[in-house]
């Protein structure tokens, strides 16, 4: 029998505030649904915003009687010492190694700035996806406009740091990154601002070497029902009954859109 070997999924952005704990949290649930078995590792364990979701969810189950999906949840909180530092990823190497024979995905919410755990999870991520504001000044991350000179391109520090991991991961044989964008927390007003930024981001797709997925949209839902543990994908469940908006539906839609874009149903 062959050994099972999980798709790792790592999401982030080394600017923080970009909403990858509930793109992950979202993501997880939707695989669940089409029967994947699922694992979360929250390498953001000192903030723990991706753990205190999935204890939400938990809590909410448990007090309206209602049966629902959760994901496996790993917490990783960085060392103090970083003498600590190589024994902690040596831990972190084995019980991901120990993960991929139990599940078929393994989605890893990053800190918002770099350590050796943001690091980390990029190296064994076999896809990426990197949530991003409609703001220039958060695309600065991946590409420093020139304002005098818009066609010219200056790569930013994230995306400077994502080309050096990938070379990292050519040099050990391992396969190409599956780099994703997608805009997060997207205005639903149309600005010159925003154009700009998606014309902006599609032009620099190819040079970086991502795709652009569909936007999501900055919605109300999303915060009220992280205080819940739930998701847009669970708005048929009992507890959700006469709840159903059209903002739900939209939403719902967005996360299915881009799930399917990073798993299409061939």
């Amino acid at each position: 029998m062959n050994e099972k070997n999980a798709h790792i999924i790592t999401i982030s952005n080394e600017k923080g505030g970009t909403g990858k704990s509930t793109v992950s949290m979202h993501l997880a649930v939707f695989l669940m649904q089409e029967g994947f078995k699922v694992a979360v590792i929250d390498m953001d364990g000192r903030q723990g915003t991706l753990s205190k979701y999935v204890e939400n969810r938990k809590k909410f189950a448990i007090q309206n009687h209602i049966n629902l999906i959760v994901p496996q949840l790993v917490t990783v909180a960085p060392r103090d010492n970083s003498v600590e530092y190589p024994n902690h990823i040596s831990e972190i190497e084995l019980a991901m190694s120990e993960l991929s024979k139990q599940y078929d995905a393994i989605i890893i919410d990053t800190p918002g700035g770099k350590n050796y755990l943001f690091e980390e999870a990029h190296k064994l991520a076999d896809t990426l996806i990197t949530p991003i504001s409609d703001s220039l000044i958060d695309l600065n991350v991946l590409s420093e406009i020139d304002k005098d000179n818009p066609t010219k391109n200056h790569a930013g520090h994230y995306a400077q740091f994502v080309w050096e991991m990938r070379k990292y991961r050519a040099q050990r044989g391992k396969k190409l990154l599956n780099w994703i964008v997608v805009g997060n927390k997207i205005s639903p007003l149309n600005s010159r601002n925003k154009t700009m930024f998606f014309e902006h981001l599609n032009n620099i797709a190819k040079l970086y070497g991502f795709r652009v997925a569909d936007g999501i949209k900055d919605r109300v839902i999303y915060k009220e029902l992280f205080l819940q543990g739930l998701t847009v994908l669970d708005v048929k469940t009992e507890a959700l009954k006469g709840r159903l908006t059209m903002s739900h539906l939209a939403a719902k839609q967005e996360i299915k859109s881009l799930a399917e874009y990073i798993c299409p149903q061939n």
